[in-house]
């Protein structure tokens, strides 16, 4: 699916890309939820996060607290308070320390309640973006504190491209159980 560029496009995207997350962790076996994640053996897999989380609960705090982001910035911004995206002292350079905190901050989050907290920020999010009208999604300029893109693309970015970053990551983890098994 093409990235969403209408709040239509937006909303069916974030719910199906979620309900395709969901549908494939119901799917997950026993062995796939307690063997760890080892992507060492794939040098493809470069970036960061293919070290960092360990585990489905890993995955689902990760996009957790990006919705907290998001569902933070928007309504703050919306009352005047000018307020980035990502907390002091993070920055678009150095966000993959503030992933690794949120990494470190759910250590003891069990998967259960990663799961809920999961649907109940998805559920918040699209709430959240139901509010505001096509041209205010996906209109450049309309908000001041969004900057050059438009507030619709950081919603795409924190749902459907984020849910298919995980299942791609949850995907990967599959085809290694079903070779080391």
């Amino acid at each position: 699916m093409a990235r969403p560029t209408t709040k239509t496009d937006l909303i069916e995207a974030a719910n199906s890309g979620y309900e395709a997350l969901m549908a494939f962790i119901d799917s997950m076996t026993a062995q796939e939820l307690e063997t760890p994640f080892d992507f060492s053996a794939d040098t493809k897999k470069k970036e960061a996060h293919w070290q960092r989380d360990k585990n489905l609960r890993d995955v689902l705090v990760h996009l957790y607290e990006w919705h907290q982001l998001t569902l933070d910035w928007v309504p703050s911004n919306q009352r005047g308070e000018e307020k980035p995206l990502l907390p002091k002292p993070y920055n678009w350079k150095t966000y993959g320390q503030l992933n690794v905190f949120f990494w470190k901050k759910h250590q003891n989050t069990t998967l259960e309640e990663a799961k809920e907290m999961l649907a109940q920020s998805h559920q918040e999010i699209m709430q959240l973006a139901e509010r505001f009208t096509n041209e205010e999604l996906f209109s450049k300029g309309v908000f001041d504190w969004v900057g050059n893109s438009p507030l619709g693309s950081y919603f795409v970015s924190n749902t459907s491209s984020h849910y298919a970053w995980a299942l791609k990551k949850l995907k990967a983890h599959r085809k290694n159980c079903k070779a080391g098994g």
